[in-house]
């Protein structure tokens, strides 16, 4: 019945295990694309930038407006023999006006023009948040997958020492083996115990962490492994120059930078468009009624409607030219203004090429140290695992204490965490690099 039930728990498990989700690298970053804050506001901000290029675009349209208005009047008013009577009178009017800008210094055209920057400027900055989002989520993703390798050496080590207990215990009770040295392997299997429980708290951890990046329940999430296989030994670029030159075409930061300055540029222009005259245009047609209730005014009519308004039906046109003389420096300080801004402009994207430039050198420097330290620790892992092979092979013949076998063994599991280690810091730092070159893959 025990071993039924035994049974039947681990199908269960494993059924389980079998429908869990586990979610790929792409899917990860694209759910934090989808749900994160600061993506869903610089897409917001992109609708206001496309938005104002509509009305930078109205700009050249004309404006019409309309107009209707009744007045009801009651009162003396002479009559046809010139006696002043009471009479009760209506009077309304029609009207529709329209009016235009035809010059006003280009300001239209150029603020147009900014307009339609200020859309691939919020672009290049929703660009440069999703990238910075995916980067996170790659780090977050790895950081799971080094917390797994963890957790399966160290599970490899409470195997092996449970195999020992075992081992111990024979020879205890064959005599070869006093009884401290059961005591002892049962402690070191009970440490070993306690490194798998540390080490399922991490990987909870790193969970929990990349679950919340996504906004989605912690409650049976899981990510896939890669294949990340032996890192190659060789760098991907022979210096950082190379990668920088390949980030100058491709980051988002460094295009909006320019973009600003050919921003400024419009504004200094906008900005002068205050020194040359401006010429508008207007259009009206309007026409009115009139009706009296008693017809006594002598030169009132009480025609009908239509032919009333057809025959007071008014039209007009209209041009006026504003010629600026002087308006306290306004002009001449606005545009100073703005070549001070064009300045800023430049010195941000200096700024940014700086700052790349220092990111990507310190970058490459960090990778080239990732790789001397997994080659070494791929060194120092192949010995130490010869050296726990003899190690277990003289300790099983009982040819060295425990207390010196368990010196060799602490020394592999610490060589197998320095390989880890090494080879996730190597992977993520080189795919930094990657980022940079716009050569990073998610699969």
């Amino acid at each position: 019945m025990k071993t039924k039930l035994i049974l039947a728990v681990a199908v269960f498990t494993s059924l389980a295990g079998f429908s869990q989700k586990k979610w790929t690298l792409k899917e990860c970053v694209d759910q934090a694309l989808e749900r994160n804050i600061s993506v869903q506001q610089s897409k917001l901000n992109l609708k206001l930038a496309i938005k104002d290029v509509a009305i930078a675009n109205g700009n050249f349209l004309p404006n019409i407006t309309g107009g209707s208005s009744g007045n009801f009047n009651s009162g003396l008013s002479p009559d046809r023999n010139g006696v002043l009577t009471n009479t009760n009178n209506f009077n309304g009017s029609f009207s529709l006006r329209s009016s235009g800008t035809i010059f006003n210094g280009y300001r239209n055209t150029n603020t147009y023009k900014q307009a339609q920057l200020g859309v691939l400027s919020s672009e290049y900055n929703l660009k440069k948040i999703e990238n910075d989002i995916s980067l996170f989520v790659v780090n977050g993703y790895l950081n799971v997958l080094f917390a797994k390798e963890n957790l399966n050496v160290a599970n490899v080590q409470y195997e092996i020492s449970v195999k020992q207990i075992e081992a111990v215990k024979s020879r205890f009770e064959a005599g070869a083996v006093a009884k401290g040295e059961v005591l002892n392997i049962q402690s070191t299997a009970a440490a070993n115990l306690q490194s798998v429980v540390a080490q399922e708290n991490v990987l909870n951890l790193a969970l929990l962490n990349l679950a919340q990046t996504l906004q989605v329940p912690i409650d049976n999430f899981d990510v896939a492994p890669i294949e990340l296989g032996t890192p190659s030994e060789n760098l991907l670029y022979t210096n950082s120059e190379i990668v920088f030159e390949k980030s100058l075409l491709n980051r988002p930061e460094i295009e909006s930078a320019k973009l600003a300055i050919e921003s400024a540029d419009l504004s200094i222009e906008i900005a002068k468009s205050a020194y040359k005259p401006t010429l508008t245009y207007s259009l009206s047609a309007g026409t009115s009624y009139y009706h009296q209730f008693n017809n006594l005014l002598p030169t009132r009519f009480n025609d009908d409607f239509i032919s009333q308004t057809a025959d007071r039906f008014q039209y007009g046109i209209g041009f006026n030219v504003s010629v600026p003389i002087f308006n306290r420096f306004q002009t001449k300080n606005n545009v100073a203004k703005s070549k001070i801004n064009k300045e800023i402009s430049i010195t941000r994207l200096e700024n940014e090429k700086i700052q790349l430039k220092q990111t990507i050198e310190q970058a490459f420097l960090d990778v080239k140290a990732a790789s001397k330290s997994y080659q070494a620790a791929k060194i120092s892992l192949a010995a130490q695992k010869e050296a726990f092979k003899n190690s277990q092979q003289r300790y099983n013949f009982g040819d060295m204490t425990l207390f010196d076998f368990d010196q060799v063994r602490t020394r592999l599991v610490n060589a197998e965490g320095a390989m880890i280690r090494s080879k996730y810091d190597y992977v993520f730092k080189t795919k930094i690099l990657q980022f940079y070159s716009d050569e990073l893959v998610l699969e």
